[in-house]
């Protein structure tokens, strides 16, 4: 399965984005996208890659950083395969190149290593 996120840019802030991240083919078990729980991760500039936000495959259960938690919502909707990463309040500190990606195992899903599928990542710049 393919992953593909796109809705970056350059915003003031307090403003509010929306990412979207497409899922597209299927694994070799035949499953697409809304099968897999997703995870979006971001990695500021000189900084590792960090955990931001999940969705169990269902759409049942989310998780946030405590950073993101209040201004960020994901949700999924999987008739077209597609999560999104809403975010609300942008601050200087959200600057950060976001990536999402899918995995079967929830119970590590802030770890970027539990992740098999990774799409190429989005910027957000975020000014004041």
């Amino acid at each position: 399965v393919q992953l593909q996120a796109f809705g970056g840019g350059l915003v003031q802030a307090g403003a509010s984005l929306r990412l979207s991240c497409a899922g597209s083919g299927r694994s070799a078990s035949g499953l697409s996208l809304s099968r897999y729980d997703v995870g979006w991760f971001r990695q500021p500039p000189g900084k590792e890659r960090d955990f931001v936000a999940a969705i169990r495959w269902t759409g049942d259960s989310t998780d946030y950083s405590d950073s993101v938690k209040g201004r960020f919502t994901i949700s999924r909707d999987n008739a077209i395969n597609t999560v999104y990463l809403q975010m609300n309040n942008l601050k200087l500190e959200d600057t950060a190149v976001y990536y999402c990606a899918a995995d079967f195992d929830y119970r590590d899903y802030w770890k970027p290593r539990t992740y098999d599928y990774w799409g190429q990542g989005t910027e957000l710049t975020v000014s004041s």
